[in-house]
């Protein structure tokens, strides 16, 4: 007699993402999990359903997970004036006119520009901010997230003057006059003066954010800087089933967050886990704010140390003590230096314990050792998108260990990937572009950027998905087609793990699955 069960797919080529890689053509989905998975033949004999879905012989894989992203970040960046892709300050300017033309808001809001991709490649200036918007505070910040431009009425009412000092940030001057760069924690004085989303607003976020998430193929993402207020009401809306996304929670660590976390000890549900601290120990590499060890390439600066030293050790210490997880950004090499060193030498953190460096963009030679004890997160996109100028602000010989993705997966035996959106696109199959083929989507360059780095398309696959759920102590649950993990599985138009290199940013998600549950296509 036949088990009934909810769902039965079959006809397809699964790739199950298990320990053997191995293929499937069917499974059998009862209460949101996988209970069977196998070739047609024996699912159909073994099992029953009123849903019985036959895919045509197209790829199924299971759900992708991106291990970094900011993905309440996204969805309000989708509330507000979207700037990527700005040719110039004059188009920035023009994109923020329209904006406030349709929208009257009292403070305009914004992020996405990169003077790297202007012909002048200079930082903006308040000045033009000021003509246009004398009386509106204006504060919009660069793609990473780790430069704004603000104009002078932002700046009044932050109470940012030529004589501000900020630890771990920088308030540019130029002949002793403001000129609206803000870089890092001087970014907060501005964040601290605007006025404060109310809660209809961050719902809608959210659900943008999910539906655009969906639309890609990913059911989970590890947010990377979520504060209390947030991750309440991500589970209340997960509660009532309107935000279905699973949700990693890396909780952005100080005093309080860490009395209220450490003491009320790790929360898990079907869809949310807050099991990590983060921290940010420098800035980013295109406004020059990740810390080196030496200055940029014809610079006098060596970037911003964001969080000192004895602050990461007095966290590291008491999360050392928990059962929770720490993940700091680090993208310089020394940034990277002192976090390693931090949690190898001082606090001697074990491997089992996976904690974390996010992004792990630029490594000294001596310090990849520590890559074994440590879990390198990165994003293969941002290789892609620095490449055309890293080197000018780098110099050749600390290229040797930038985005060397296929040494610290060696190192490690495991590299969860992500993407850092909205900072990059939320597109998933970029980044198995990016780390396959190591080139743009116009096959820039030629021979691939820095190929000795490049992932095999299995590494990669596994990158999005078992990786991931590794990196967040779920590979029991999620990141791979077996029997017992949730039903959380991508139907695609293409096989990405066959098709040409140039074909895989064409790639679309035909049908989005969590727990069983169509979320997305038809």
């Amino acid at each position: 007699m036949k088990t009934a069960v909810d769902t039965i797919i079959y006809n397809a080529k699964i790739y199950t993402v298990n320990q053997t890689f191995e293929m499937a053509e069917s499974f059998a989905i009862q209460d949101g999990k996988f209970i069977a998975v196998g070739s047609n033949e024996f699912i159909r004999t073994k099992y029953s359903s009123s849903e019985n879905i036959d895919l045509d012989g197209k790829p199924v894989f299971p759900g992708f997970i991106d291990a970094h992203c900011h993905f309440y970040g996204l969805g309000m960046t989708m509330q507000q004036v979207n700037l990527v892709g700005v040719k110039s300050e004059d188009e920035m300017l023009e994109r923020i006119q329209v904006f406030q033309n349709e929208r009257q808001t009292d403070f305009i809001t914004g992020r996405g520009w990169d003077q790297t991709i202007w012909e002048s490649k200079n930082f903006p200036t308040k000045d033009k901010l000021d003509k246009l918007f004398p009386e509106t505070p204006v504060a919009v910040t660069r793609i990473d997230g780790h430069a704004m431009i603000a104009n002078s009425t932002a700046l009044n009412l932050a109470g940012i003057h030529h004589n501000t000092i900020i630890d771990g940030g920088e308030i540019e001057l130029k002949e002793g006059k403001l000129t609206g760069i803000l870089l890092d924690n001087a970014m907060n004085l501005v964040y601290d003066a605007m006025p404060k989303p109310n809660t209809a607003l961050l719902k809608k976020g959210l659900i943008a954010a999910q539906e655009k998430c969906f639309s890609y193929g990913l059911t989970s993402v590890h947010d990377a800087d979520l504060k209390q207020n947030v991750v309440e009401l991500m589970q209340e809306m997960q509660a009532t089933n309107d935000l279905k996304m699973r949700i990693y929670a890396m909780v952005f660590a100080t005093d309080s967050s860490l009395d209220y976390y450490l003491t009320k000890g790790k929360i898990k549900t079907d869809k949310l886990t807050v099991g990590a601290f983060k921290i940010y120990m420098d800035g980013a590499l295109g406004s020059m704010g990740a810390l080196m060890k030496t200055p940029y390439e014809n610079k006098d600066k060596k970037g911003v140390l964001v969080t000192a030293v004895e602050t990461l050790q007095k966290f590291g210490k008491r999360i050392a003590a928990s059962e929770f997880q720490l993940n700091v950004h680090a993208i310089g090499d020394q940034a990277n230096h002192l976090v390693l060193k931090t949690f190898v030498a001082d606090l001697k953190i074990t491997k089992d314990r996976r904690w974390r460096i996010e992004h792990a963009q630029i490594v000294d030679e001596p310090d990849f050792e520590y890559y074994k004890t440590v879990l390198p997160s990165v994003q293969p996109t941002h290789a892609t998108s620095d490449m055309y100028w890293a080197e000018k602000i780098l110099g050749k010989e600390r290229m040797k260990g930038a985005y060397a993705y296929k040494r610290l997966l060696e190192l490690h035996g495991k590299l969860p990937l992500g993407t850092d959106f909205p900072i990059e696109q939320v597109n998933p199959f970029l980044t198995f572009l990016a780390a396959v083929a190591r080139k743009d989507t116009k096959g820039f360059p030629e021979k691939g950027f820095q190929m000795q780095d490049a992932l095999t398309r299995e590494e990669t696959l596994k990158g999005m998905t078992i990786w991931g759920a590794y990196a967040a102590f779920e590979e029991n649950e999620k990141g791979s087609i077996e029997q017992g993990k949730y039903a959380d599985f991508v139907v695609l138009d293409q096989d990405i793990m066959e098709v040409e290199m140039d074909k895989i940013p064409k790639t679309n998600v035909l049908r989005t699955y969590s727990g069983g549950e169509l979320v997305y296509g038809e």
